[in-house]
């Protein structure tokens, strides 16, 4: 039973544990907010005395909380113009949780994030609090309000799912690091044979524009068209364009700057043998306010 006399400060503590639940759950930093805040609305509500254990408490709500945002955020997402991707967040400074290991990488990447979209809302709870927060099957049925042996079920179901989609590579941080300051350098160049090099013969360029600023609508696919389309885009959208290497995501990513002010963020899928295999980039000023917020925040 918690005996905290200012359940304000309480909630506080949780927050950040939240958030990175709500943001795996959602892949939206902004719903991720919103979310927390519909928590803590309950949770200022709530009679102490039935809350045993705060943290738990907070977990179920914001699942189910999440879970509920999901289903409506299907339908949008099935109308939202071009591709539809994550909403990128910086990581350096710990906004998702301890990044230490690989895997823990992975649980916030933009590729993973992808992939999990093809789950349903159930699927992804379920996933998200096995594989990210390390949760028993007791424990999720708990979560969810469902027997142990459904809440087993809806885990095979949404691995299987996950492990459909392309098999990914999970590369070390400094090899992934290399390669996007390798591509910053080239592409501030324009040295085209460089960029040539670090991309795969398949490579796939993503753009989510979602219909407010120029982007392609379609993935564009090969080689060949991926460096037309980024010559292209060298001469129409990056002069004066500063261009770093951030971690985001949990791994390290590419923002670029224009007059100062954020304009795109680009995370990279690397594969075995060390070529660029996806590259997706974010430029829909409303999914970039609020890595803004904290790339201002943080002075970067």
């Amino acid at each position: 039973m918690t005996t905290t006399t200012d359940p304000a400060a309480e909630f506080e503590t949780h927050r950040p544990r939240m958030f990175a639940l709500a943001y795996r759950l959602l892949g939206s930093a902004q719903e991720a907010d919103d979310a927390v805040q519909d928590a803590y609305l309950r949770w200022s509500k709530a009679v102490r005395a039935d809350i045993e254990q705060p943290a738990a408490w907070l977990a179920k709500v914001v699942t189910n909380l999440c879970v509920n945002r999901l289903t409506s955020a299907r339908a949008r997402r099935e109308e939202y113009v071009g591709p539809w991707l994550p909403e990128p967040v910086v990581t350096g400074s710990g906004a998702l949780g301890p990044l230490d290991s690989a895997e823990q990488r992975d649980s916030v990447s933009t590729a993973l994030l992808v992939l999990l979209e093809r789950l349903t809302p159930a699927e992804r709870a379920v996933y998200v609090l096995r594989e990210a927060f390390a949760y028993s099957h007791r424990e999720i049925a708990g979560v969810l309000d469902v027997g142990e042996a459904n809440a087993r079920q809806l885990y095979g179901r949404a691995v299987r799912r996950v492990a459909a989609g392309t098999p990914r590579f999970v590369p070390r941080p400094e090899q992934q690091r290399g390669l996007v300051e390798s591509f910053i350098a080239a592409a501030r160049e324009g040295d085209v044979a460089g960029l040539e090099k670090l991309l795969a013969d398949d490579v796939t360029w993503w753009g989510d524009g979602g219909g407010r600023i120029t982007a392609a609508r379609r993935p564009i696919v090969g080689r060949e068209k991926v460096l037309r389309f980024l010559a292209g885009a060298a001469e129409r959208f990056l002069v004066g364009v500063e261009l770093a290497a951030v971690e985001v995501n949990g791994w390290t990513a590419l923002v670029a700057r224009l007059g100062g002010e954020l304009t795109a963020v680009a995370s990279f899928e690397v594969r075995e043998d060390g070529a660029i295999a996806d590259v997706r980039v974010v430029v829909n000023p409303e999914k970039l306010t609020f890595v803004r917020r904290q790339l201002g925040a943080a002075g970067g």
